[in-house]
């Protein structure tokens, strides 16, 4: 097997029309890009574009906006069974199990309702996680509803029982926009294998939180925040990651699969970290981020990914590390409802080959022979 399959690096697995990445072509979401969207959009109008394939008029915004804060009730059932998961469990369990659990309460019966699914998932991750969160963690039962708007506030406002600041709205308003889409990705492969069996919708966004779950995948702004938090000083920084380094461990949040020279994310959430560090006088933690994206380029030419400011921009709104990929589920689960959506519509069931490099034939030999 040559080099350049292994794990199917450069190898085209399909057709799509929802997005671009890569040197060269930057990032696009169905030919919009990154830039224009995190500047001009709201997350909001972002989903719609990826769900629905275009850009929403005032009026669809408006009526789209109401029908995601109708859709976040949560279940009865379902909050039974959030409370029976443990407080040790990864985030990113509750989003797993919670949305399998919305599956069987609320089936796909076929495949018309898909895109009423995709806008109830949508809706209802942030409740979800809150719910079990605040249950096991401030000992208060939420219902999980809020009279925030968007996405992003209404999250921020059930994780802190307040109304979400404005600049710490904004910034995960475009957070959750940078991180909705990103093509052939691992996750979003794994819902397109899942949906091309003709299986249902939650399994296949189960699928894909369940290989989101991975450290390879997800999780890179949880670990980048931990070394960070561990550094008081920009110099603290550049000794923690020499040592690092010098150890061969592997320095979270940068470089990337599909970049070979920046993210185009990157410079977006990190402009965003300063504004939230700035304006809570607050800014070492940005400081330190900076002193490490020095260091990684200066010894090793790697550059930040999305994940690497995330993690700074995350903790100057309060929300717990644990949460920072379950936030990432959040906002790509409507990539990945898109990707499920447009496997459907061109199904063929995806079957790749493997090289064998297996002994050779050889005779069975009985058991008491051996």
């Amino acid at each position: 097997m040559s080099n350049k399959s292994a794990g199917l690096a450069g190898v085209v697995a399909g057709q799509s029309a929802i997005a671009t990445v890569g040197t060269g072509q930057g990032l696009n979401y169905r030919g919009y890009s990154i830039d224009d969207l995190a500047m001009h959009a709201s997350f909001e109008e972002v989903a719609y574009l990826l769900i629905y394939n275009k850009l929403p008029t005032r009026a669809e915004l408006t009526a789209y906006i109401a029908k995601l804060v109708s859709l976040r009730t949560l279940p009865s059932e379902l909050k039974s069974v959030l409370r029976l998961i443990p407080p040790t469990t990864h985030p990113m369990d509750i989003l797993r199990t919670g949305c399998s659990m919305l599956g069987t309460l609320e089936p796909e019966l076929d495949f018309t309702q898909q895109f009423a699914i995709a806008d109830r998932l949508l809706a209802i991750l942030p409740g979800m996680l809150c719910y079990w969160y605040l249950y096991n963690f401030a000992d208060k039962e939420i219902s999980g509803l809020s009279d925030e708007a968007t996405i992003a506030g209404h999250f921020l406002a059930l994780l802190h029982s307040r109304k979400p600041d404005k600049l710490q709205r904004d910034m995960l308003d475009v957070s959750l926009i940078l991180y909705a889409e990103h093509e052939f990705n691992a996750s979003t492969f794994a819902a397109r294998v899942t949906a091309a069996t003709l299986s249902d919708f939650y399994s296949a966004i189960t699928s894909a939180i369940g290989t989101l779950r991975g450290p390879l995948h997800g999780g890179a702004n949880e670990a980048a925040m931990e070394l960070i938090a561990a550094c008081i000083t920009p110099d603290d920084a550049e000794r923690e990651v020499m040592q690092r380094l010098a150890m061969k461990n592997k320095i979270m949040g940068f470089g990337h699969r599909v970049y070979k020279t920046c993210d185009p994310r990157s410079n977006i959430i990190k402009a965003w970290s300063k504004k939230l560090g700035v304006a809570q006088s607050a800014e070492s933690l940005y400081t330190i981020s900076e002193r490490i994206e020095a260091v990684m380029w200066r010894e090793k030419k790697l550059f930040p990914n999305l994940d690497f400011y995330s993690a700074s921009a995350y903790h100057y709104c309060g929300i717990p590390t644990a949460l920072f990929t379950p936030i990432f589920v959040m906002s790509r689960v409507t990539g990945w409802a898109a990707h499920v959506i447009e496997q459907r519509a061109d199904n063929r069931l995806i079957r790749p080959d493997a090289e064998y490099i297996g002994p050779d034939p050889r005779k069975y030999v009985a058991i008491d022979n051996r």
